[in-house]
This record gives C-alpha cells, sequence and structure tokens, in this order.
C-alpha cells in the first residue's frame, strides 16, 4: 500500500521526485536520438572505412541486405533507429519481469541508470556504436517499466487522482524531450558528436540522482518483491486484463509506427527540406524534436481540464475511445503532411511552421492514447504484477518502433506523398480496431 507521505499542490510529494527523475530520463533518451539518425547519415555510415571499423556492423548490414536487398545509407540507418527504438521498448517486459519475481522496482530503477549512463558514454567511441546502444536498450528496460508503475503505487485503489498523476507525469517525460535537442542536438551539429552524446550521459547521472535524493517519499514495497495474496495468485485475476492490453498493445503497434515517425523519416525531411532560417540565425534541425514535447507541456493540461469538466457532466469518453480519437488525429497529421509534401515539389525548403502544425495534430493524438493507456494499466494489474503489465504494454512501442524504421527503410523509394498516405490508412485502420469491439474491451475493464 502507498505510504503517507507529504503532498505537494495535490499529490504525493513522490510524485514529484518521479517526474523530476522521468524529466532526466528523456533528456538524455531523447538527446541522443534526435541525434542519432543524423549521426548515422551524415557521419558514421557515410565514410565506408569508418563505417567497417565498428564492431559488429558489417555482420549487421549483412543480416538487414539479406532480408531487404540493397540498402542506401538512409535505409541501413533507418533499420538501426528501428531496431535500437523497438528493442528500447521490447526490453520492459523483461525488465518487468525481474524486478517484479527477483530485484524489486527500486533496485531494477537503479541499474538501469547505471547501465543507460555507460552507454551513453560508451558513444563516444566509434568503435563501441553497437556495444552502446546494447547497454541502452538493456538499461531501458529496468528503468522505464519500474519507475513508470511507481507512480500508480503512491495512489490507494480507486484513487480518481490516478489519471492525473499519470498525465502530470507525462508532462515531466515531455519537459525533458523538449529540452534536449536543445542542449545534445545543439553540441552534436555543432561542436561534435560525442559532445551531444556526452551530454546526454551526464543528464541520466543527474536523474539517478534525484531518483535517490527522493526515495524515502516512495512506498517501501518498491524495495522489494510483492508477494501473492491468494486472490491475486487466482490466474482469474489476471489473465482477463492481460487479454484485454494484449489486444490494445496489438492496435497501439500501428500508432507507434506512425508516430515515430517523427524521429525518422519526418527528421529526415526536416533537415532536407525545411528551412530553419529563424530571424537571421541557422537553427539545428535537430531542434525538430523539440516541437512534439513543447506542444505536449502546453496542451497537457488543457485536455486534463477538458476531460475533467466532461467527467463533471458524465460524458468523458472511455479509454478505449479516448485512444480511438488519438489516432483520428494522425490521421489528420498525416494528411496534411500528403498536402505539404504536394507543395514541396516546387519549392526549394518549405516554412518550418508547416512542420510545427502536423507535429500539433499528432501531439494531440498522441495525449488521447500514451498517458491514458500507462493509467489504465496501473488501475488493472494486479500489483504484484504491475511493472510486468506495464512491460507489456510498452511491447507495442517495441513493434511500433521497429515498423517505423521498417516503413522508414521505403523513404527514399517512393514518393513522399505515397509515403505518408500509408501513415494515414495505418491510422484509419487503427480507429477502426479500437471502436469495433469498445464496449466488449470496456466492461472488461470495468470503465
Amino acid at each position: 500500500m502507498p505510504a503517507a507521505t507529504r503532498e505537494f499542490l495535490g499529490h504525493p510529494i513522490g510524485l514529484t521526485y518521479l517526474f523530476f527523475t522521468e524529466m532526466w530520463e528523456r533528456f538524455s533518451y531523447y538527446g541522443m536520438r534526435a541525434l542519432l539518425v543524423l549521426y548515422m547519415t551524415q557521419y558514421l555510415l557515410l565514410d565506408p572505412i569508418l563505417s567497417s571499423s565498428v564492431l559488429g556492423y558489417s555482420a549487421i548490414e549483412s543480416f538487414l541486405t539479406t532480408l531487404f536487398g540493397p540498402l542506401s545509407v538512409i535505409g541501413v540507418s533507418s533499420q538501426i533507429y528501428g531496431l535500437y527504438t523497438g528493442l528500447v521498448y521490447f526490453t520492459p517486459f523483461l525488465g518487468g519481469l525481474l524486478a517484479d519475481r527477483y530485484l524489486g522496482k527500486t533496485n531494477a530503477v537503479y541499474a538501469g541508470s547505471i547501465l543507460m549512463a555507460a552507454g551513453h558514454f560508451l558513444m563516444a567511441f566509434e568503435s563501441l556504436f553497437l556495444i552502446a546502444l546494447v547497454f541502452l536498450i538493456m538499461g531501458n528496460g529496468l528503468f522505464k517499466p519500474n519507475l513508470t508503475a511507481q507512480v500508480g503505487s503512491l495512489y490507494q485503489p480507486g484513487d480518481q487522482r490516478v489519471d492525473s498523476a499519470y498525465t502530470i507525469y507525462y508532462m515531466g517525460v515531455n519537459l525533458g524531450a523538449f529540452f534536449s535537442p536543445i542542449v545534445c542536438g545543439t553540441l552534436g551539429q555543432t561542436v561534435g558528436w560525442h559532445y551531444g552524446f556526452g551530454a546526454a550521459g551526464i543528464g541520466m547521472l543527474i536523474g539517478t540522482l534525484v531518483y535517490w535524493r527522493g526515495s524515502r517519499h516512495l512506498p517501501i514495497e518498491n524495495q522489494r518483491v510483492i508477494v501473492a495474496t491468494t486472490e491475486e495468485s487466482s490466474s482469474n485475476n489476471w489473465i482477463r486484463p492481460l487479454l484485454v492490453i494484449g489486444y490494445l498493445c496489438f492496435v497501439n503497434i500501428l500508432f507507434w509506427g506512425v508516430f515515430e515517425q517523427q524521429g525518422n523519416a519526418l527528421q529526415v525531411w526536416a533537415d532536407q527540406k525545411t528551412d530553419w532560417a529563424v530571424l537571421g540565425f541557422n537553427i539545428p534541425s535537430s531542434w525538430f524534436q523539440t516541437f512534439n514535447p513543447f506542444f505536449i507541456i502546453v496542451f497537457a493540461p488543457v485536455l486534463s481540464r477538458i476531460w475533467a469538466w466532461q467527467r463533471s457532466r458524465s460524458s468523458e469518453p472511455t479509454s478505449i475511445v479516448k485512444m480511438a480519437i488519438g489516432c483520428g488525429w494522425m490521421a489528420i497529421a498525416f494528411l496534411l503532411m500528403m498536402y505539404v509534401a504536394d507543395i514541396a515539389q516546387g519549392a526549394e525548403k518549405l516554412n518550418v511552421l508547416w512542420l510545427a502544425m502536423v507535429v500539433l495534430l499528432f501531439t494531440i493524438g498522441e495525449l488521447y492514447l500514451s498517458p491514458i493507456g500507462q493509467a489504465m494499466v496501473s488501475r488493472v494489474a494486479p500489483a504484484r504484477m504491475v511493472s510486468m503489465f506495464m512491460g507489456v504494454w510498452f511491447l507495442s512501442s517495441f513493434f511500433g518502433n521497429y515498423l517505423a524504421g521498417f516503413i522508414g527503410s521505403y523513404y527514399d523509394r517512393m514518393s513522399n506523398q505515397n509515403y505518408f498516405a500509408i501513415m494515414v490508412v495505418m491510422s484509419v485502420i487503427a480507429v477502426v480496431m479500437f471502436i469495433a469491439p469498445r464496449r466488449y474491451l470496456a466492461k472488461w475493464l470495468n470503465e
């Protein structure tokens, strides 16, 4: 049960520490991600001699070309990006299992933090590039589900503040994601790639320190493995929510496959086809990664108020319907991107406001899906299995991120309009898959 704690702004003080821990971890992750594709396409993989010095690269390249045929530098980079960001969201399932059965959430978070910091600093050595990615993947698997699960552990069952807590926590995610491209992206593109990666590593160390300072405000149960009660040991207690969450994860694959284009194809578009001269300054294209978190920070409180108003009138959509709405916004965003691709054919580089409008639309979609899903998992999962269930939820991001990378390998093989039309179709399919069985899913989730 949650420990008695002081409150800050109507929530347990522990939420504040979890907020800033996640903020710094996301600073490190998104700072590195903002540079990843550019680092590979403009430096590491561009020179055959340099790329051949990367341990394991020849095997990866051979494997990819066997599966997909000859690939350009952008194609190989997109596949590596997809594998990396996908595995970042696969390993939380394993990390959740380890924490629930052996480590406890607290130890798992510390172990993950150390591994990720080491991974960022290993990026300073070109030959260790792939090994650094492995460290980051393993560390994230231990860190992400176990920190996220601790948000729900701050509240008693049935506490109506849980949805609000996850929305606040999600703002912490995006506060870190907003500043990281500005700091890490600018350092990487203007000073040196390794300075950007080093800044990401320092951010991870700061996050670890914040978590250590706030640990006394978190439930003591996080430090040990929770033993199942007789009721929780019953398979009926967890199979039904696991099946529902599993189905929702399957649909979410389509959403994340579209959404993660912002770090892949859209980042390439931002670099090649967008004018970044603003008030006489040439801004690094990696700043494109700040659009999404900025809009999250601005609009998350707005949507929270809208949902609270709807709740007061008994008209708030269920979690399932909110997720469908989120995918609908994604479809609208890429319809606009199809129009942008059309007008780009007659222009050298387009005004950055076009991309900003596209990102605004799919950011609203993200807010309707991601934090809502995390809060739902926290509500329905048995206490002894919250981390594992959260890991199952993140599995959809694993497959979605790999799907984004797979589709991204065709970015330079077809017209931009056709490429973005694929994103529209995937989003519409997701809407239908959410809406069609919504009544049965809501019943199983007791919504």
